[in-house]
């Protein structure tokens, strides 16, 4: 899944090179209306779950949980015609547009931006540096990448640990709408309820103790939003007859 799927050209914060550049509020979703799904942090299971189903996709470095957004490649179902996210709770991946974290060459945390956002420009909105010290609204980016950043080094130890312990299954499976239209899902992993109760207790205790065990639940509860999911397809209209979702956009 990558990293960097609705930015269009990042690049890294420069006080000297976009010393004069402002920041307002995306106006709408327009940016995310193409995205099928988006990473989830292990934190955000609880709020995410009651609006989504939380499957595990490949990354690099191992199993990424994510939010599924839509059942059709470059659709998201939460983002209307108007660019409204359709939804109470919106993934962090989401909410920390123009902004994203990036490694420099030593593998420092850096701020990026991408440059080609229309929240962008040196006439509207807020400075982003005031003399050329980062100002309020940029201060408070930076905190949240920094805290998105340590929180997705969290998630992947969960992703890894729960596929060591071989609790991620492939769940292939085909949503059918009320037309007849069907859609395959391919390339997403749940956690194996089988195996998950035969776990040795010993490990039930240090999944319970860092948070791992309430985050499976979560997610499990969370997988009976497909239908929810497929529902909201069909209110938009299928289009295409038939189709399929990719695990990883």
């Amino acid at each position: 899944m990558s990293e960097m799927m609705f930015y269009e050209r990042v690049v890294a914060l420069n006080d000297q090179a976009h010393a004069g550049l402002k920041v307002r509020p995306a106006s709408s979703f327009a940016y995310a209306a193409r995205t099928n799904s988006v990473p989830l942090l292990a934190r955000e299971f609880f709020e995410a779950a009651r609006e989504y189903p939380i499957v595990f996709t490949r990354g690099e470095t191992g199993p990424v949980p994510a939010a599924l957004l839509g059942l059709r490649e470059a659709e998201n179902l939460y983002v209307d015609r108007d660019g409204k996210w359709d939804a109470r709770y919106i993934p962090a991946f989401v909410r920390r547009y123009p902004f994203v974290p990036g490694k420099g060459a030593q593998g420092e945390l850096l701020v990026c931006i991408d440059e080609a956002s229309p929240c962008f420009d040196t006439e509207q909105g807020e400075a982003l540096f005031v003399a050329g010290k980062p100002a309020a609204h940029l201060e408070h980016a930076m905190k949240f990448l920094a805290e998105f950043h340590q929180a997705t080094a969290a998630t992947e130890l969960m992703g890894r640990r729960l596929q060591d312990l071989g609790l991620l299954r492939q769940a292939d499976s085909v949503a059918q709408l009320n037309d007849g239209s069907r859609f395959r899902l391919n390339g997403l992993n749940v956690v194996d309820e089988v195996k998950l109760r035969a776990l040795d207790s010993d490990v039930v205790l240090e999944l319970f103790a860092n948070g791992t065990l309430a985050a499976v639940y979560a997610h499990l509860m969370s997988l009976g939003n497909l239908g929810a999911l497929v529902d909201r397809l069909g209110r938009r209209g299928t289009g295409d007859s038939g189709g399929k979702v990719a695990g990883t956009p």
